[in-house]
């Protein structure tokens, strides 16, 4: 069985608060007519602070899409590597035991992807399989697991590496006066994760199963305007009601599995927003305690974009794991709207199984 093992993540050293956000936004759209709403917005967000890639000067200018894109791509050179290091270790692997590399991004673009890269220059091997995932937003963390999980199901005894890297801040867009916008500027924050999911043995999450749901007609709900300046964030009103109709699916797949949502032993969503997690614990019927590590992430890096899952996950390592056997249910929310929803037992390594590798 696919094991999830241990994440590593890794957030730039530029830091932006709470206080600042606010402050910038009075400064730079005092003229809005709708600046009170947009601060109140960004107050309630419960974000204290967040990880830029720039000095925030430099953040607050747009020098042309390419320029941002092709600090993108030396960004993610630069600082990807580390996290991937960082994880092989803890799933205790070397670049040559994987055999695909999932990589998921949407706040730049590369072709070919930066997988190409990592192949040539970390010593994987030359045959390692690569999917790129651009258009899943937020979402996509999930669904890298799930294809992870996936892939390992149908090639068994392979390994998969997950990497997320979201330059958040290089998406700014200083003309753009939506409402859903200004929000933006102070929800979202940069930062990396990476994590790898062994075919055999590992200690993490042990995964059974996995499932997808879109709500029906919401695709532009959350969605990107592409233009000459780059991508414009979209976001409509009724995203944080999601939970209501998404819940239900998250119910139905632990159902299949012969589980009930409301009664397992850990947690790790996709923190989108306080009311996100707060309507989830309402229709999951589970206490708000039970998202801690979700709101940590939010807390102090923001929302990370696809790398939420996997720092959340990070989290629930970091407090000591959870006990042989426990179940737990991750979630994955983004455009469309989708939810990449997972199920799975934590799994402490058999020490027999490893003293037979060693």
């Amino acid at each position: 069985m696919a094991t999830l093992c241990r994440p590593a993540v890794s957030v730039p050293e530029h830091v932006i608060t709470m206080e600042q956000t606010l402050e910038l936004a009075r400064e730079v759209h005092k003229d809005h007519p709708q600046l009170e709403l947009a601060l109140r917005l960004i107050r309630n967000t419960g974000v204290e602070k967040r990880h830029i890639l720039q000095p925030i000067e430099e953040t607050l200018r747009h020098p042309g899409l390419d320029e941002r894109n092709a600090l993108y791509e030396a960004q993610a050179k630069a600082r990807v590597p580390a996290v991937i290091r960082e994880a092989l270790s803890s799933a205790e692997l070397e670049p040559a035991d994987i055999d695909v590399i999932i990589y998921v991004s949407c706040t730049g673009f590369m072709m070919p992807s930066l997988t190409a890269w990592l192949i040539n220059e970390m010593g994987f091997r030359t045959d390692t399989r690569q999917v790129p995932i651009a258009q899943l937003g937020c979402a996509a963390g999930g669904a890298a697991i799930n294809r992870a999980h996936d892939f390992c199901t149908a090639y068994p005894g392979s390994n998969a590496l997950i990497v997320a890297c979201e330059f958040c801040s290089l998406c700014y867009q200083p003309t753009d006066l939506t409402v859903g916008n200004l929000l933006s500027n102070g929800l979202f924050g940069d930062g990396l994760a990476a994590a790898v999911v062994r075919g055999e043995g590992g200690h993490g999450i042990r995964l059974e199963r996995n499932g997808s749901h879109l709500v029906p007609h919401t695709e532009d709900w959350i969605a990107y305007d592409v233009r000459s300046t780059g991508f414009h964030f979209k976001l409509d009103k009724r995203v944080p009601g999601t939970m209501e109709p998404l819940a239900p699916a998250l119910q139905e797949l632990a159902g299949l599995h012969g589980w009930d949502a409301a009664d397992l032993d850990f947690y790790i969503i996709h923190a989108g927003g306080p009311r996100i997690l707060d309507d989830l614990s309402k229709y999951l019927g589970v206490a708000p305690e039970a998202f801690r590590f979700s709101r940590a992430t939010l807390t102090e890096y923001g929302n990370i974009a696809s790398a939420v899952v996997l720092d959340a996950l990070r989290r629930l390592f970091d407090e000591g794991g959870a006990a042989h056997q426990a179940r737990g249910l991750m979630a994955g929310f983004g455009p469309g709207i989708t939810a990449e929803i997972s199920l799975g037992r934590w799994q402490i390594p058999d020490p027999t199984f490893a003293a037979q590798r060693n």
